[in-house]
């Protein structure tokens, strides 16, 4: 009974979270790709090829902001009789896309700005300080919604360091377009261009390991798999410990299955203890424990190297 009152609990607060969570990516999503269009027509306008670089970075993100938001949505559902998981997973989806959302702008930028390097075209400075300017302000507002929940969630944290990056960026622009109005030279924006799409690989880098690592059902880097095992090992009757396996379920969710040998048995109490102890001690919050009375060496799965 506790149990079905904890998982209840535990999916309203999911819905609860998922609702908050909405509500912000809409509101980055209009702020954004408002801001977008009105930097790609300021950068046309100008010449400036630091503005359109910045507009191609920032209409990446509003695309990995609605992949995003579509995850988070679909991550809320409940589970059905196909996917037993819900679409949790979903958002681990959303998160390889995203990375390969930004190098993919990331090449078409730099191809621009090579072509530029060679071939300067003239730049209207003050233009490119004016929409950089509010650049900023947008992408630090649109950061700071996703600032409470960067830790706990890839593809949160991947909105809230492209939001950062967004307005470093624009900060880099507004530097550049004021060397350009001082100088007069227009090589300036090209290189700036350059800048920025060295700040959209270095910041992207991350995302694209740990995505992939999801993707892979790599063990999250936070738990100690020699940690849990030991822990696991030294709970009362338990004799060893095989076929351990850590996943991610989500961006958010980790599950954890383990075989037991227990010649002495168990109550519920303790798989409720278990489950407990483990989420608050690794914040796995889906165990499946098997219990074997007899030695391990007689399941097909005792070795580590069998899956």
């Amino acid at each position: 009974m506790s149990a079905g009152h904890h998982h209840g609990h535990h999916h309203h607060h999911e819905q609860e979270a998922a609702s908050v969570k909405g509500r912000a990516f809409a509101l980055a999503v209009a702020l954004n790709l408002g801001f977008t269009a009105a930097e790609i027509a300021a950068g046309l306008v100008s010449g400036s090829m630091a503005l359109i670089a910045d507009a191609g970075h920032n209409l990446s993100d509003v695309l990995a902001l609605l992949l995003a938001w579509g995850a988070n949505t679909l991550s809320s559902r409940p589970p059905s009789e196909r996917y037993t998981y819900g679409l949790k997973s979903s958002s681990i989806l959303a998160a390889i896309a995203n990375a390969a959302l930004l190098w993919l702008a990331l090449g078409a930028i730099l191809v621009e700005t090579i072509r530029r390097l060679f071939d300067p075209a003239p730049v209207e400075g003050t233009a490119m300080m004016l929409v950089a300017a509010v650049g900023i302000v947008i992408n630090a507002f649109s950061a700071w919604l996703f600032a409470r929940g960067r830790k706990s969630d890839l593809n949160v944290r991947a909105a809230f360091l492209h939001l950062m990056a967004d307005a470093a960026v624009s900060a880099g622009v507004v530097v550049a377009g004021l060397a350009v109005v001082l100088s007069g030279v227009a090589l300036i924006d090209p290189i700036t261009s350059l800048v920025i799409s060295a700040v959209i690989g270095w910041s992207s880098w991350g995302l694209l390991k740990d995505s992939l690592r999801m993707g892979l059902l790599a063990a999250p880097e936070d738990i100690d798999m020699g940690a849990v095992r030991a822990f696991l090992s030294t709970q009362p009757g338990v004799v060893t410990v095989h076929d351990l396996h850590v996943w991610p379920m989500s961006t958010t969710e980790t599950a954890l299955t383990a075989h037991l040998v227990m010649p002495d048995g168990h109550d519920d109490a303790f798989l409720h203890g278990l489950a407990h102890e483990l989420e608050h001690r690794f914040g796995i919050g889906h165990p499946t424990l098997q219990i074997e009375r007899a030695s391990g060496a007689e399941c097909a799965l005792e070795s580590e190297l069998v899956v």
